[in-house]
């Protein structure tokens, strides 16, 4: 019960108007010093419905595949509401409002609908109601010296000052690497994730820690050279017989392949193999990857390919292109965004590297790495899976040698590669040797390309690879 003394001269004052004043009418004689006493009070919350805003690329829906809240719990601005997931990427919806939750139009693997009610928020009507628009993935600001955002269980750590930089530039802080203690992002790590988007050559930071080469009496273990040969295993299953047809919708990335895939086939493909020999990049590689691991970066083949494949695009510009709907028009990619086809338990996905052509083995290195973490936790942004130019698919770690793969419009032209084999081969005196073999499967969209273009883009992407010390000459 909340008691207030108020005192009325020529007019009664309410104080406070979320307050209802309920009393006898017999109370109210006027007089100076009358004295009316609230025997009840009830809160006038403001009932806000929060919509699904516009996250971009043309979504008009998503699913809902976490809440973060409940009906009932106090949240704030900035607080994580719920993850989303489109055809394209997973977006974590954030609050703009503080309240308290009072309905979730939705439940756990849902359609919502871009411009539709989210969830309804009762807020204080004292402050008034700001503006519908939602806020997607941003990092709230703190007073404390070092704040952090938990993501899915995962704590992205970075300053205040760090957080206003990324947010000035729009990154999201989930997708950049920390190199600091505990994976704290530093400014240099927001720097550099920014020069790899535009395309900026920035300067080396004075903080960056240079590792020199080994001495050659330093010995760095060697990996062994025979390995023994890997036996599938089938995975055990429980069998479960109950006589009905399960229907399932296709959501998802399943969804974006579905999509994607009928466009493709409206571009007539032609293919194009051919076999590489290794045997010098396998070795340049075991010596280099020490080094890496030193700055705590896994390297693979997968960075030589990539950088092989931008200085290529540059001898041939047709094949980093794309062709307008009504065959009109070819754009040529100033760009390379290079895609990297990824298994993962979401299923098929595409993230793409960008600006390889002004990134050295090392950046597309430490790129891929973050592309990998990101996309097994299922924490691809939107920006990762988009603008590629074109695509990469490493078939080889999973098996087989040739393929026939799809392109992605509105790309011209894509790239698979088998697994590496040690096959005998003969060498210009006649010599058998043992080389490391690897065969790499071309398409390309005939209506811009033509098999001859196709087969010295390889030649010259074949030439780098076989003798990777020919790419220091081409390097910028």
């Amino acid at each position: 019960v909340c008691i207030h003394r108020v005192r009325s001269c020529s007019s009664i004052r309410f104080i406070k108007s979320k307050y209802v004043c309920v009393f006898d009418k017999s109370a109210l004689k006027f007089s100076h010093q009358q004295r009316l006493f609230r025997t009840s009070a009830v809160s006038c919350g403001q009932i806000v419905q929060f919509k699904l805003s516009d996250i971009g690329e043309g979504i008009t829906e998503v699913t809902v595949k976490e809440w973060y809240i409940k009906e009932g719990d106090s949240v704030s601005q900035f607080d994580s509401i719920c993850e989303v997931q489109s055809d394209k990427a997973s977006v974590t919806i954030t609050s703009r409002y503080d309240g308290i939750i009072r309905k979730l139009h939705y439940s756990i693997d849902d359609i919502a609908f871009v411009g539709k009610p989210l969830v309804d928020i009762e807020i204080d009507a004292s402050k008034g109601v700001a503006s519908e628009e939602d806020v997607v993935e941003t990092p709230p600001m703190s007073h404390e010296e070092h704040t952090h955002q938990e993501i899915k269980g995962h704590k992205t750590l970075a300053t205040p000052a760090v957080r206003r930089l990324a947010m000035e530039n729009n990154i999201k802080l989930s997708e950049v690497v920390g190199t600091g203690k505990d994976n704290r992002i530093l400014k240099e790590d927001i720097l550099n994730y920014l020069a790899k988007q535009t395309g900026a050559i920035l300067p080396p930071s004075p903080k960056a820690e240079i590792f020199p080469p080994l001495r050659k009496t330093e010995t760095v273990p060697a990996a062994p050279k025979d390995k023994a040969r890997k036996i599938p295993v089938p995975v055990s299953r429980p069998i479960v017989f109950s006589g009905k047809d399960k229907t399932e919708p296709v959501t998802g990335f399943q969804k974006a392949m579905v999509k994607t895939m009928s466009a493709a086939l409206k571009i007539p493909h032609f293919g194009y193999c051919d076999e590489i020999d290794l045997t010098h990049l396998v070795q340049l590689r075991e010596e280099l990857k020490p080094l890496a691991e030193l700055r705590g970066v896994k390297l693979s083949f997968m960075p030589f390919f990539m950088k092989a494949a931008s200085l290529g695009l540059l001898q041939y510009p047709i094949l980093n292109a794309s062709l307008d709907e009504n065959c009109q028009n070819v754009t040529y990619k100033a760009s390379h965004n290079i895609g990297v086809a990824m298994d993962t338990e979401q299923g098929l996905i595409v993230p793409n590297v960008k600006n390889v052509q002004v990134c050295s083995v090392f950046d597309i290195a430490v790129e891929l790495n973050r592309l990998q973490s990101l996309g097994s936790a299922g924490q691809l942004g939107t920006s990762d899976l988009t603008g590629g130019t074109f695509t990469l698919s490493n078939i080889g770690t999973i098996g087989g040698t040739y393929t026939k793969p799809v392109i992605l419009p509105p790309e011209v032209a894509i790239g698979a590669l088998g697994k590496i084999q040690v096959l005998p081969r003969f060498n210009g005196k006649g010599d058998v040797f043992k080389a490391q073999i690897m065969n790499v499967s071309w398409s390309a969209d005939h209506r811009v390309i033509d098999g001859a273009t196709m087969a010295r883009f390889s030649n010259l992407w074949k030439s780098y690879l076989e003798n990777p010390a020919s790419m220091l000459l081409d390097l910028k």
